[in-house]
């Protein structure tokens, strides 16, 4: 079996990257800096709400969809992320359409938006598509902020990673099938729910050891899957070993925001805290007492990730 990180690598909510602004500033976008990402972030007022409990064992567990989504600890009705955490519940107002199904009429598509006047999308409306939209990889603009839920991107799209600054982003594909059976267009893309559904994107593939990703944005686990996909970095000016994070991409390159017990140079108290992916036949791990902790049980690794493991203290 694999192993399951207690940590805040479980039900995927994006934050958007924050352009240099704090990245727990209400005012700079949404969950993940997804489509329409304007930098904008989860609401932080639940993210205190949910700590994760320490791993069972010495070893630290892996990432899986299904696993992901229990993997972090549940107080009340808050739950912690892959990127933020979040409020369960049905939203105040109910979503108009289906992203799966897209079933808005002729001439309109299902999009993702901020129903609350806040940054993160948390429910789903009908807006007008253009007749001749962007496609995946094209630029794009959004409306008003990344959460309004307009751009200029074609049907079974929308635009992502957002410059908060000039409203400026990528058209990304939305995945097709269901969420038990979802599916991506391109084959270097894996699908992503996030956002309690309310997201559902193919973003690219990519190796946490090498940090392949475009740009500046992340490696990170895909709680929907049991690799990891490029997201984001909104980070801003924090982020580094050892800082606390509230969302898995409030970390910088080549850092994961899991347990503060793996470190003790982490806040105890924090939410979580920013530590290396590390790989286990080299380690190089900079913190005191921390080893290379394998991500994977051994042999359930998917291909190219059998070294992968996490700077962390062994805890048990």
């Amino acid at each position: 079996m694999k192993r399951v990180w207690t940590t805040l690598t479980a039900a995927l909510v994006l934050m958007a990257c924050e352009n240099g602004k704090d990245p727990k500033d209400p005012t700079a976008g949404v969950n993940t800096t997804s489509s329409g990402g304007e930098d904008s972030e989860s609401d932080s007022s639940t993210a205190g709400a949910e700590t994760s409990d320490p791993p069972a064992t010495s070893d630290p567990p892996a990432t899986s969809a299904a696993e992901t989504e229990t993997d972090t600890g549940d107080t009340g009705d808050t739950t912690c992320s892959f990127i933020a955490c979040e409020t369960t519940g049905d939203p105040p107002i109910a979503p108009e359409c289906d992203n799966w199904s897209q079933d808005c009429p002729d001439g309109q598509k299902c999009a993702a938006y901020a129903d609350d006047g806040g940054s993160s999308w948390n429910n789903l409306k009908c807006v007008p598509v253009e007749e001749n939209g962007g496609a995946p990889g094209d630029p794009c603009t959004v409306e008003g902020n990344g959460v309004s839920g307009v751009d200029s991107c074609g049907f079974g799209t929308m635009c992502w990673n957002v410059d908060g600054d000039t409203g400026q982003g990528t058209c990304v594909g939305l995945c097709t099938g269901s969420p038990e059976a979802t599916n991506c267009a391109d084959p270097q893309t894996t699908c992503v729910i996030a956002n309690e559904g309310v997201l559902n994107l193919c973003l690219p593939s990519c190796d946490p050891l090498l940090q392949n990703c475009m740009g500046n944005d992340l490696c990170l686990p895909n709680p929907d899957d049991e690799g990891f996909v490029c997201v984001l970095d909104a980070s801003g000016e924090t982020g580094v070993a050892f800082d606390p994070c509230e969302y898995a991409n409030a970390c910088d390159k080549g850092l994961v925001c899991q347990d503060p017990g793996f470190a003790t140079e982490c806040d105890p108290a924090a939410l979580g805290c920013c530590l290396p992916y590390c790989d286990i036949t080299e380690p190089d791990c900079p913190g005191a007492g921390q080893e290379c902790i394998q991500w994977y049980d051994p042999g359930t690794s998917p291909p190219g990730l059998e070294n992968l493991g996490l700077c962390g203290i062994p805890m048990g």
